[in-house]
């Protein structure tokens, strides 16, 4: 347990789970750092064959907890670190979502190779809302993934997705009862490690392919993403979230 982060290791897989239920897993710097050093376990030790992400409580991850990431650049930073470890990572993810998966709860699932989502899941991502342009790859992947009309509607108006449609979009690999999602996530750990394991991390690199294109949309976000976290509108959407009222933004 550290900075709610729960980092538990069964059989070879590396279970990473979110426990700030009191506020929705919200991820804050401490957290980010704690997870992207996971990873680097993960990935360093042969005896590790898979990473599953978990959340306690009635949501997977509310996102950044804005508070904690406007209060300095360390938790821009931290986040931005875990964003490139978790789209580098060598190795199968799991993901098994409930409730609400909100901005990088939502991106950091194009990522993962399985997601198991139970039906009351609903996927999020509020960018442009806060005056703000998606990370992790997610302008680039979301529209690949599901398509550039659905893409838009949780990109550029902000949507939420729910479990269903994710499941037609192809976001998630299965609708899981909310009471067996944990149990099922973890099945599906384990049968991967039974699997063998060069050429499993083979095939996974292939479904990958080429990461150059990735890569620098990832950077061409980040860049984007540091303008606009300054910028008029930013400090107008973050204002109004904080002060509990509408924004009001000015066009010319």
């Amino acid at each position: 347990m550290s900075d709610g982060i729960r980092i538990m290791e069964t059989d070879g897989v590396i279970e990473i789970q979110f426990d700030r239920p009191d506020k929705k897993n919200a991820l804050t710097g401490p957290m980010y750092r704690a997870m992207t050093a996971a990873l680097a376990d993960a990935s360093a030790r042969p005896d590790i064959g898979a990473v599953l992400f978990t959340g306690q409580g009635d949501a997977f991850c509310a996102g950044n907890d804005l508070k904690d990431f406007m209060a300095g650049p360390e938790g821009a930073a931290a986040a931005f670190a875990f964003i490139q470890a978790i789209a580098a990572f060598d190795k199968p993810l799991i993901a098994a979502v409930q409730g609400l998966a909100v901005g990088v709860g939502t991106t950091m699932l194009f990522h993962c190779d399985l997601v198991y989502a139970a039906p009351d899941a609903r996927f999020i991502m509020p960018f442009v809302n806060l005056g703000l342009v998606p990370e992790a790859g997610s302008s680039l992947l979301a529209p690949t993934t599901l398509g550039h009309a659905k893409a838009a509607a949780m990109l550029l108006l902000g949507e939420p997705m729910d479990a269903d449609a994710a499941d037609r979009a192809g976001l998630v690999t299965a609708i899981v009862p909310a009471e067996g999602l944990l149990a099922h996530a973890r099945a599906k750990a384990a049968a991967l490690m039974a699997k063998p394991p060069q050429a499993l991390l083979a095939t996974r690199r292939l479904m990958k392919g080429d990461p150059a294109a990735l890569n620098a949309r990832m950077e061409e976000e980040a860049r984007l993403f540091r303008e606009t976290l300054s910028s008029p509108e930013a400090q107008e959407a973050f204002a109004a979230f904080f002060e509990k009222r509408a924004p009001v933004f000015r066009r010319g």
